[in-house]
């Protein structure tokens, strides 16, 4: 049985895994006022043209036609089984988006189901699972240790600037607030699929501090996941703190933020992903 991944442009992979796992990547698109990218941009181009135009991007999730696409040529092969890993319903109904296609289809051959996360989170889920199928080729076991590595996914950021989470409608404008204060640093966590602001700390030393001692319980059977928009120096610096936590052999992923959440928390935004140990 070959097993064939899919997820939306919500999620974030590092390209070594993409290529080793044949990850494919339903594209979003993004919209820089009347400019519309089908495709979304590549990292790079993307920030270099949010920091000069000074707009704030949106983003559309995919249609379900876009999803017939993709699924037509697997539709009920005996020797395929599609999984599909997406955005948390809270942020986005592209869920529904992936159902309608399957079920215009007649296709059986299908896990479709939200992460509860996305950016590396949603790529961590992902990246665990196909390791996973390495090892072990039933398809409900398979689905089972999906819904323990989401179960146990835990996601902080610093967010350098809260206006971004405020014009998309993933975050209240009270929470936003402080994101205009001189010097403090917002943390975000995401819990249940929606992103929360759950901390404010003054200056970026004792946001690291913050974001250090949320990790907990740690499962060293999975790497730490590290992710960063456009602040890589931030993201190294991260990691050389928190390597200490780490046990022997215990890797670090590094990935950067994509244009879709890109668009949602702007430029500077840095933080990690990691799994807890089952209850």
């Amino acid at each position: 049985m070959k097993f064939k991944i899919v997820a939306d442009a919500s999620c974030d992979i590092p390209q070594e895994f993409m290529e080793k796992y044949d990850i494919t990547i339903i594209p979003i698109e993004v919209m820089f006022g009347e400019e519309l990218y089908p495709e979304g941009l590549p990292t790079r181009e993307f920030y270099q043209k949010m920091q000069e135009s000074g707009i704030i991007p949106k983003t559309a999730m995919p249609n379900a036609y876009k999803f017939e696409n993709f699924y037509r040529p697997y539709v009920n092969k005996e020797d395929v089984f599609v999984i599909t890993v997406l955005i948390s319903m809270e942020m986005s109904t592209t869920k529904l988006q992936a159902q309608m296609a399957a079920d215009s289809l007649g296709m059986k051959n299908v896990f479709i189901e939200e992460s509860a996360s996305t950016t590396l989170g949603q790529g961590a889920i992902i990246i665990e699972l196909c390791k996973f199928i390495e090892k072990e080729q039933n398809i409900e076991k398979i689905k089972e240790e999906f819904y323990r590595l989401r179960k146990n996914i835990h996601v902080y950021a610093i967010i350098n600037d809260l206006k971004y989470l405020k014009n998309s409608g993933r975050l209240s404008s009270t929470s936003a607030v402080i994101g205009s204060m001189l010097s403090v640093k917002p943390i975000v966590s995401i819990e249940q699929g929606k992103v929360l602001n759950i901390a404010k700390c003054m200056g970026v030393l004792k946001a690291e501090a913050f974001l250090i001692s949320k990790l907990v319980n740690m499962d060293s059977a999975h790497p730490l996941y590290i992710v960063h928009s456009d602040t890589p120096e931030s993201a190294e610096r991260l990691a050389q703190k928190m390597k200490p936590l780490l046990q022997e052999g215990q890797d670090i992923i590094v990935g950067e933020i994509g244009c879709v959440v890109g668009s949602h928390v702007g430029a500077k935004c840095y933080g990690y992903g990691y799994f807890t140990k089952d209850n």
